[in-house]
């Protein structure tokens, strides 16, 4: 890509930001927060499915029938489905999701089964699906423990301090490996109905009763492989293996009953939401096969809607219970943008109602008996989704704390110094050692536990890693507060934001780009990158950092004025084209280049400032033209996990253009 060259004119933003607005405030709930499509993985589902199949509590008859629309609008042509909607197929999505259609009532002669089923035979069939699969599949009945490597639940009654104790994994795969070692202890496994000994028969290309199970344990499908096994997970197979034939029998009982009873506070704590979908799928079996009469059972049931998301295509399970906080802070902060936005009735009344949501979720209190669950302080801090879940986010809490001290002054009951404090408290703990953060927690353990992801189709799993989103919101929220009360915690604060803005330095490429975890790919985290070396305003050699940035986001600008970037960015983790240009990226790439050109401009060439206005132009230009009634076209996923899984953030499309039109806006004044 070449840099675009323009005349020096103004961009202007105003009629579509205008729209832009309004719309916005028509997707406001009354409560103030703004609800989301948040799916895009295609293992969720059937793990669902799989356990409401369990528990004798299947979806409604209209559930069923919104459910196999879904499914059959994201299947591939080829007959599969991948790990997310815009993935080859692979056997982990089209065994899984074949599973899902026959327990969601599709008969094996259905078009759509037929052609799901012909897949997985030609690929070899169903023992070639990953970890994940192979256990989910043993519950339901239609693969053998057998074929899963250990998953022992005597592992969490290892001594704390050794670096393999669970509680030193990464939040979310312990919360997986959690249930899962359950399950696995138990050799958990649900009635042989006559669908289970049907699925059997479709699901193997070797009769099932002749299937070598022992041999199908690391038999996973090229396509499905991401992070391969190393030879010393290989190992510590072997080893947990013969421990495993050899168990005592009251060892084991004692490893079953210490996890229940973490299962049981994970469940209490947030509601019977857990902290994400697979546990809450994996949580709601476990409670049913230890015992189907007790309460926990039906509180689960209770909670699973808030999972599920009626779309436009059919309806899904999401990669969380919603991202309600998240997309709250970032659509406050986009009508924050719009100058002067307290003379403006509509951007009023959308911010003020946001802010009481932004008020009752912040989280108040810390989880009970934290230490012995494995769970750090979460008073303070801010949820991806809601208060009552209440697992604490670093960038979360960031975005959100900038958001309350912005509204200081301009409502009635703002958040006072007390709480934003607690806020800041968490950030300052979190910390990685590195001077990074990562989403949830500090790193508790070595990086060498990444030899041991078991998860096949996931990389960077085990520990919480640095992440550049992550450490810039970090920095910029606690810059914020710092400006603002300046006494409070001073030279910690210092100390943390020096050293997160040296880890953003080390982060960047050489290229001037940044490497996104959480969104699709590059563009989003260099904006970021920018954002957060610009905030600390530590000199020339960082001027000369964000410099580099804006022109590895020039060198991607499209002649349409946008930038597509494919979600292979991601996987690859190099710039990949996207075969179009995108409103979202495009936004993000805007903002970027105006924070660059806003920070830089009295120490510009002539000739630069020349061309980022030019670009700036153009890129508002072209959110000028892809703008629809309905906010802006939505024809790709943007977000990403695990380097490997992409999820879709619906409401990026309504408030990133904005923000990005109306800091366009504001640099005209």
């Amino acid at each position: 890509m070449t840099t675009i060259e323009h005349e020096d004119h103004e961009p202007a933003a105003s009629p579509a930001l205008s729209k832009g607005l309004s719309t916005l405030a028509a997707l406001q709930l009354a409560d103030g927060h703004w609800a989301g499509d948040y799916g895009g993985p295609l293992f969720l589902m059937p793990g669902l499915v799989i356990a409401l199949e369990l528990v004798g509590a299947p979806p409604s008859e209209q559930q069923r029938a919104r459910m196999v629309e879904y499914l059959k609008h994201v299947q591939r042509a080829d007959g599969g489905w991948g790990l997310h909607v815009e993935d080859r197929s692979t056997m982990f999505g089209t065994a899984f999701n074949y599973v899902a259609l026959r327990l969601l009532g599709v008969p094996a002669d259905d078009e759509s089964a037929a052609r799901a089923r012909a897949w997985v035979r030609a690929e070899g069939g169903a023992q070639r699906v990953p970890t994940w699969g192979k256990a989910w599949l043993s519950v339901l009945g239609v693969y053998e423990w057998e074929g899963v490597n250990p998953l022992p639940p005597e592992l969490w009654l290892l001594p704390r301090a050794l670096p393999m104790h669970p509680s030193n994994f990464w939040c979310h795969t312990r919360a997986v490996f959690l249930p899962m070692s359950y399950l696995y202890g138990r050799r958990a496994r649900g009635p042989e109905t006559p669908l289970v000994r049907a699925l059997r028969e479709e699901l193997y290309v070797t009769p099932y009763d002749r299937v070598d199970w022992e041999a199908a344990r690391n038999d996973v499908h090229p396509l499905d492989v991401y992070s391969p096994h190393t030879k010393l997970f290989d190992a510590l197979n072997v080893a947990l293996d013969r421990y495993e034939r050899r168990r005592p029998k009251a060892l084991r009982e004692r490893a079953l009953s210490f996890v229940m009873d973490h299962i049981h506070h994970e469940d209490t704590s947030t509601s019977y939401l857990d902290i994400g979908p697979v546990s809450k799928a994996l949580h709601l079996a476990c409670v049913w096969f230890e015992d189907p009469t007790q309460p926990a059972v039906q509180r689960h049931l209770e909670r699973v809607p808030d999972y599920l998301w009626d779309g436009r295509d059919g309806m899904k399970m999401q990669g969380y219970n919603g991202s309600q906080f998240w997309d709250l802070a970032f659509a406050m902060q986009a009508v924050l943008e719009h100058e002067p936005w307290d003379t403006d009735a509509t951007a009023k009344a959308m911010l003020e109602r946001a802010h009481g949501w932004l008020d009752d979720n912040q989280v108040k209190h810390d989880v009970p008996d934290r230490e012995r669950y494995y769970r750090n302080a979460t008073a303070g801090c801010f949820p991806f989704s809601t208060a009552e879940q209440a697992w604490p986010v670093t960038d979360c809490t960031a975005e959100g704390l900038k958001v309350a001290l912005a509204m200081q002054g301009r409502v009635a009951r703002p958040l006072g110094e007390a709480r934003l404090a607690k806020a800041v408290d968490v950030l300052l703990y979190e910390q990685n050692d590195d001077g990074g953060w990562s989403e949830y927690e500090r790193a508790r353990g070595p990086r060498w536990l990444e030899l041991f992801n078991a998860a096949e189709v996931f990389g960077d799993i085990m520990i919480g890693y640095s992440h550049v989103e992550c450490t810039s919101a970090c920095v910029q929220g606690l810059l914020a507060f710092s400006e603002r009360y300046p006494t409070y915690r001073r030279a910690e604060l210092r100390a943390a934001v020096r050293r997160g803005v040296e880890w953003l330095r080390a982060a960047q490429r050489e290229d001037g780009s940044f490497y996104g975890v959480w969104a699709i790919c590059f563009t989003y985290a260099t904006w970021f990158g920018i954002e957060g070396l610009r905030a600390a305003t530590s000199g020339a050699e960082d001027d000369r950092r964000i410099e580099r940035a804006a022109d590895f986001l020039l060198s991607h600008q499209r002649a349409d004025g946008g930038w597509g970037e494919s979600y292979r960015s991601c996987v690859d983790k190099r710039w990949v084209e996207h075969e179009r240009s995108q409103p979202v990226q495009t936004a993000w790439a805007l903002l970027g280049l105006a924070a660059a050109y806003e920070h830089l401009h009295p120490r510009l060439s002539a000739t630069k400032r020349v061309t980022l206005r030019g670009a700036l132009a153009s890129g508002v230009a072209f959110l000028h033209e892809t703008q629809t009634d309905d906010g802006w076209r939505a024809d790709m996923v943007y977000g990403v996990f695990n380097k490997n899984c992409m999820i879709n953030y619906d409401n990026y499309r309504y408030y990133f253009p904005v923000w990005a039109l109306a800091r366009a806006a504001r640099l005209e004044r």
